[in-house]
């Protein structure tokens, strides 16, 4: 039979149409998967399992059947995304209702493939509670577990770094407990994602899982201030400890400072300085005249009129260099004679800067009037002195010192004295930052294997919460991150947010 051209033109003309269509539908389902690529019920559940991302609230709720995920097979609906290499896998998570198994579960899994019989590594909580590192080590073979001492944790993480794997976990405000897998042979190209199985063929259990990060760590061989990998610029919420990332870039995007008014933030990329339009969502360039090698130490005055930087100033040997110029940008005013000055503090009443500065090979707190003129010493311990920032009331400085060992948060007197310390764990503490009502303080914590002196790049770091006055400081964020994440003060006019960086390589 022949057909007429008018016709075979609407032929085309429908498959084409069809074609579209079918695109659409795929580009709409990869949309509503978030971060994730596909997701698939693996091996032969009786009930159906489905994955649906909420992009208004960030969460995926994820639900699923299966009789286990145990012995040589598993049943359970997975969403997941294809990866190669290291990475870090992170989420809060939440089985939905009191649920019909007590050893229903859900968590992070690595699979080699979606066999149901694949070898495969699971960070996995069930609904008693009991929390393992569970894995099947060949394909067929038997699953075997590593328990952890933590019940019920809603913080789960998983990670890999070379041929080990390591799941950490907690109760929202606690420091991870870790348990490893050192000889994983999953191969490179891998599926991760989130799981939930019912334990029961007949029932569809469900979980929520919210602040989902796929972080794809620094390499091994990086080298610290000539590589940089990607930025994401993040909102916490303190009440309800969730976050959201604002804005990413592929490179070195550090240290926002939240502006009084709360309509932007302030951060660093490149030595330049940039304002991001929290309504916009954009970011303009700030005019900085011939500073244009800032690192991240810039700070905003009290009444959000004036901008304090740290400038590699040409002329003083590339030392670092604190001016002032107009919030909005301008000309830089110099103030400080001497460097390498770091600056961190503005007195609340615009008067004064405090700042660390290498003297001598010697790093201590130096306060300036903010017109310039000579330096005050403040600190003369032997150590590390570093990140000075006044109180709301001025009458009060913070900072971190190392005088003791690790790395601490201390305070002293706006004239240098009554030098005491606030934290004293097994962290290293850096970056003391005081709420707008002085009640409470955030910092920055690294862990042990840190030196206590430095703050490196692309590190496991805590964001943590205390009282200003002292007391037990809580985890309010899991994070890859470290320099750059939070140097400057960076709380919301109204005390109830934080905005800071993480990272993660998006090459």
């Amino acid at each position: 039979m022949k057909i007429s051209p008018a016709r075979w033109l609407k032929a085309a003309a429908l498959v084409v149409v069809l074609m579209t269509l079918t695109a659409a539908s795929s580009v709409a389902q990869r949309k509503s998967l978030g971060a994730f690529d596909g997701q698939t019920d693996v091996g032969g559940v009786m009930k159906p399992g489905s994955a649906v991302y909420d992009a208004a609230k960030d969460e995926y709720a994820v639900a699923g059947s299966g009789t286990n995920m145990w012995f040589g097979r598993d049943e359970f609906h997975f969403v997941w995304k294809r990866m190669k290499g290291d990475f870090i896998l992170t989420a809060r998570a939440m089985l939905v209702g009191r649920g019909v198994e007590a050893h229903r579960k859900m968590g992070w899994q690595v699979r080699s493939s979606l066999d149901a019989d694949s070898p495969h590594a699971s960070a996995v909580v069930h609904g008693d509670g009991l929390t393992s590192l569970q894995f099947r080590r060949a394909k067929g073979a038997n699953t075997e577990e590593v328990k952890s001492g933590v019940t019920a944790p809603d913080v789960i993480q998983l990670e890999r770094r070379g041929n080990k794997l390591l799941m950490s976990v907690a109760r929202y405000g606690d420091p991870f407990a870790t348990e490893e897998l050192s000889d994983s042979a999953l191969g490179d190209d891998v599926y991760v994602g989130l799981f939930v199985c019912s334990h029961n063929k007949d029932v569809v259990e469900r979980a929520v899982f919210r602040d989902v990060r796929i972080t794809v760590p620094a390499a091994a061989n990086f080298v610290p201030y000539r590589d940089y990998i990607g930025s994401n610029l993040e909102i916490l919420d303190l009440k309800s400890g969730g976050r959201r990332i604002i804005y990413g870039t592929p490179d070195s995007l550090q240290a926002p400072n939240w502006t009084p008014d709360g309509r932007a933030l302030i951060y660093n990329r490149n030595g330049r300085l940039y304002r991001f339009d929290l309504a916009q969502k954009t970011p303009a360039e700030i005019n900085t005249d011939f500073a244009v090698n800032n690192n991240n130490d810039h700070v905003l005055s009290f009444d959000g009129k004036l901008m304090g930087i740290s400038h590699h100033s040409k002329e003083d040997e590339n030392k670092s260099i604190v001016y002032v110029l107009p919030a909005a940008g301008g000309k830089p005013r110099r103030v400080t004679a001497r460097g390498p000055s770091y600056l961190h503090g503005w007195s609340p009443d615009g008067k004064f800067l405090v700042y660390t500065g290498e003297r001598n090979g010697a790093f201590d707190i130096y306060k300036i009037s903010a017109d310039g003129g000579e330096e005050t010493r403040l600190t003369t311990a032997d150590g590390l002195d570093d990140g000075p920032e006044y109180a709301p009331d001025g009458r009060h400085i913070y900072f971190n010192s190392n005088r003791t060992g690790l790395m601490q948060i201390w305070r002293m007197r706006a004239d240098g004295s009554a030098q005491e310390q606030v934290t004293a764990d097994e962290y290293n503490n850096w970056f003391p930052h005081l709420s707008p009502d002085g009640k409470w303080i955030v910092f920055l914590s690294f862990m042990k294997d840190v030196d206590s002196g430095d703050h490196p790049f692309y590190k496991h770091v805590y964001l943590r919460l205390m009282p200003a006055a002292g007391g037990k400081p809580r985890v309010i964020a899991y994070v890859y991150g470290g320099q750059g994440t939070i140097n400057v003060p960076s709380w919301s006019p109204d005390g109830k947010r934080i905005a800071f960086v993480s990272n993660t390589d998006m090459k």
